[in-house]
């Protein structure tokens, strides 16, 4: 603990400023902390198995976990890279790491050796925390990398993790920590490059949290359905965290799983997910009114919400389905209301504590219904990128705020219309021309279920627009019909060249179309 402190706010400590002033230390661990239900018997966390974990449990837990990397030779602002499957230990581990003031660093479950010795370089980790099947490879690529010490956790607690935690106390002091210091470096996907490392505040992740928890109504008496990853924002600082703030429970699925879901909905009052996984529940006439009658809210995030499943998902349930938005850098920016209208295709207006608005690529600010990039200025925005200074410079604007990168307007009621992003973009012909806008058409014909539109490398054009396309039943489509139909709603420069048909498009954990695979695929299509 740092000197002069005395307790403020719950059992927060406050240090005393030259001005007499009082700011909140550890504004992360200890807020969270401050936030567990004075009965820390209350259940946390169930398994699909029916085992509970208490909120004693992971103040426990927490507290032996930092003991155990601090014996280590962790010290306050060290990485900790966590590549595991997702348990309750795993959260635990999170909460670790905060409360001895390292700075967390989780990492998707597919990333291959490759990826892992890129990460452990550019991060420079003290301590890697793997799945055990895999202990062997990462020690050896840690070995290289000069990562001192390679721990494992499996889905069950095994591993040397938990089995050196249970040695150590369960009374660990949380290390203080300043807002401005940081609690996570996130890794964007590299889609576009090797991947960056988002760096995330004690203030960062704490004003987001704090925000998103009133905001959605979160109460000690709801029970979240959470079946997403934790290596992700969406699951882990915006799904946890609303739990941990507002003393309530979740269910902790390993990952989506539908039989599970349908069987646990009539348990639980929120549930947030990926559009992949309201599309999947209203796949089954089961999926009625009755089983979701106990739901108060279903979010939806981290990739588009089709119109289609807006309108499938009311009619079925007459509930509405929440779309937010957010991204790497700056957890939630935007949300439709709890109580309010929640317009399809739009993402709602920004948070509270957050400002955003549209500009042109020169910096200049839109009007109402203008097309340009999206930005964002608030507590909530990311610090920069690990040991990119360049790059954090060409992100930011002067006045601070982030350039997102998504193409966007703000209507007349200040709801945020994501028109596509900025590095789906394709010029063909010296045209722009917008994905989103051709997909939308194509995602309305008769017969498609969903659509992907990339821009292939051209001899002529530069690039050319394709479309790869999932049709409810094969054959049932063609590439003629389909450019014909295009050719009556759009400029010839926006109509693909190419129609191709697939089975399922390739996505990441999070649901997110991965349209580099696409590219990849197609690349060769009109070379010479």
């Amino acid at each position: 603990m740092l000197p002069a402190e005395k307790t403020g706010r719950g059992n927060l400590p406050v240090k005393t400023n030259s001005r007499g002033s009082s700011t909140v230390t550890n504004s992360l661990f200890m807020r969270i902390r401050d936030r567990f239900p004075a009965d820390l018997s209350s259940v946390l966390i169930e398994t699909p198995d029916g085992k509970t974990y208490s909120y004693g449990d992971a103040d426990t837990a927490s507290a032996q976990i930092a003991g155990l990397l601090t014996s280590l030779g962790a010290k306050k602002g060290d990485r900790v890279a966590v590549q595991v499957d997702k348990s309750p230990e795993a959260l635990f581990l999170y909460l670790g790491c905060i409360r001895a003031g390292l700075v967390y660093l989780p990492l998707n479950t597919a990333y291959q050796a490759g990826e892992l010795a890129y990460f452990m370089d550019n991060a420079s980790p003290v301590i890697f925390v793997c799945q055990p099947h895999r202990e062997d490879e990462v020690k050896a690529i840690a070995d290289e990398q000069g990562v001192a010490h390679v721990l494992t956790l499996g889905m069950q607690s095994e591993g040397n993790l938990m089995d050196g935690a249970a040695s150590q106390a369960s009374d660990f002091a949380p290390v203080a920590c300043e807002d401005n210091e940081l609690a996570a470096i996130l890794y964007t996907s590299g889609t576009t490059g090797k991947p960056k490392g988002a760096m995330m505040t004690q203030m960062n992740l704490w004003s987001n949290a704090s925000t998103l928890e009133k905001l959605w109504g979160f109460k000690a008496d709801d029970t979240l359905l959470h079946a997403l990853p934790i290596f992700h924002t969406h699951g882990l600082f915006i799904a946890c965290h609303c739990v941990m703030l507002s003393g309530s429970k979740m269910f902790f699925l390993p990952k989506f799983d539908r039989d599970q879901v349908m069987a646990l909905l009539p348990r639980s009052t929120v549930m947030m997910g990926v559009p992949t996984f309201y599309v999947r529940l209203l796949s089954g006439d089961d999926f009625t009114k009755d089983v979701t009658a106990n739901m108060r809210l279903f979010i939806s995030g981290s990739a588009p919400l089709l119109p289609e499943t807006f309108t499938a998902f009311k009619e079925r349930t007459g509930k509405a389905l929440l779309e937010r938005y957010g991204m790497t850098e700056m957890g939630m920016a935007t949300s439709n209301p709890l109580d309010g209208e929640r317009i399809v295709h739009t993402v709602g207006p920004a948070l509270p504590d957050v400002e955003v608005r549209v500009c042109d690529e020169d910096g200049n600010v839109l009007g109402t219904d203008e097309i340009g990039v999206l930005e964002a200025r608030g507590p909530n925005v990311f610090a920069g990128y690990w040991q990119m200074p360049e790059k954090t410079a060409e992100e930011f604007r002067k006045d601070g705020f982030f350039i997102t990168g998504d193409i966007a307007k703000i209507d007349a009621n200040g709801y945020v219309h994501i028109v596509g992003r900025a590095k789906d973009l394709v010029i063909s012909g010296g045209f722009n021309v917008y994905p989103k806008e051709i997909e939308t058409l194509i995602d309305k014909m008769e017969g498609v279920v969903e659509s992907a539109v990339i821009g292939v490398q051209h001899p002529d054009f530069g690039e050319a627009v394709v479309a790869v396309i999932v049709p409810e039943e094969k054959g049932s489509l063609s590439e003629e019909g389909v450019i014909a139909a295009i050719k009556s709603e759009l400029a010839n420069f926006k109509v693909p060249k190419r129609v191709f048909f697939v089975d399922e498009l390739p996505r990441n954990a999070m649901g997110k179309v991965q349209k580099n695979v696409l590219r990849e695929e197609h690349k060769a299509l009109f070379a010479n």
